[in-house]
């Protein structure tokens, strides 16, 4: 955590200053190993005080997603039964097939182009943000306190980040922004094939046996069905309970394994891994025991 802000400290303000495409770089990282360290917070880590360790992720220098907002989420898509339900789980990336039928053409073009690993990362923040803004609009409207306080408790953190670049940073805001775009665009890697589409739950969440920078800058939440099985597990503990059991975690997920980050690039980096459509779905939903 104490490297996460040295770095994106230092890409504001030296970095920025020598050369500007390397202060990008390296605040581009920070900001996404900032988020990889509040997906740690959220699930009950460092510190036994939920308040001491939130308070460590506060700055919101992402400034796209509530800490807030993402950890009611992330926690709601912790529930196994419902992961890549069109509707329940908040984090799927497929779609009711009948809703995907009344879209029109430029947008299935768009979303379909969102299901490459290219696509994902130039356009999927865009995508993911509008959805995910909206959804939380719609609920604001209906009266959901949790999720107006969620964006109030923002702007504070916001503003935090705000003040170090007007005072301190040497970085212009519009680099910034690209920035915090090019931090949710190396997230999406992460996130790209987490979960597939399948008959029963536990075959629904992918391991990648990567131990390279990319697993790093991730806190190993590569080993994710292993993840999903002990969410209370801290990051640093997981490569070591995969390999100490690797066969039944294979055997859980139905052979849901990558070898490597590289592995997932060469495969889909210009072809889509399914299509937006959930190709499980049906007037009924997807088989959701384990």
């Amino acid at each position: 955590m104490i490297g996460c802000y040295a770095l994106w400290m230092l890409g504001t303000t030296w970095l920025a200053a020598v050369f500007l495409p390397l202060g990008w770089v390296a605040t581009c990282v920070a900001i996404a190993l900032h988020s990889s360290l509040q997906h740690e917070v959220l699930h009950g880590h460092p510190f036994r005080s939920r308040r001491l360790s939130e308070a460590m992720v506060f700055p919101a220098i992402g400034l796209a997603i509530p800490y807030m907002r993402f950890r009611d989420t992330h926690l709601a898509h912790h529930r196994d039964s419902i992961l890549t339900d069109p509707y329940d789980d908040p984090e799927s990336n497929y779609l009711d097939p009948v809703v995907w039928q009344t879209l029109p053409g430029w947008k299935r073009f768009a979303l379909s182009f969102n299901n490459t690993l290219m696509g994902r990362m130039l356009i999927g923040p865009i995508v993911s943000q509008w959805v995910f803004v909206k959804s939380d609009l719609r609920k604001i409207k209906g009266g959901d306190r949790a999720a107006l306080a969620g964006w109030l408790w923002h702007v504070p953190g916001i503003a935090l980040v705000l003040t170090w670049l007007i005072t301190v940073g040497a970085m212009p805001f519009w680099a910034y922004l690209l920035a915090a775009y090019g931090g949710l665009s190396l997230l999406k890697i992460r996130t790209f094939l987490e979960h597939q589409a399948h008959e029963k739950a536990r075959g629904r969440t992918v391991v990648i046996e990567d131990r390279g920078p990319l697993a790093a800058l991730f806190l190993n939440n590569n080993y994710h069905v292993v993840h999903h099985m002990h969410p209370a597990v801290p990051w640093y503990r997981l490569p070591a309970l995969y390999q100490a059991n690797r066969d039944r975690y294979l055997n859980r997920n139905d052979g849901y394994r990558y070898r490597s980050y590289g592995e997932v690039f060469r495969r889909y980096l210009f072809r889509a891994k399914d299509g937006v459509a959930h190709p499980l779905w049906s007037s009924a939903p997807v088989d959701r025991e384990m």
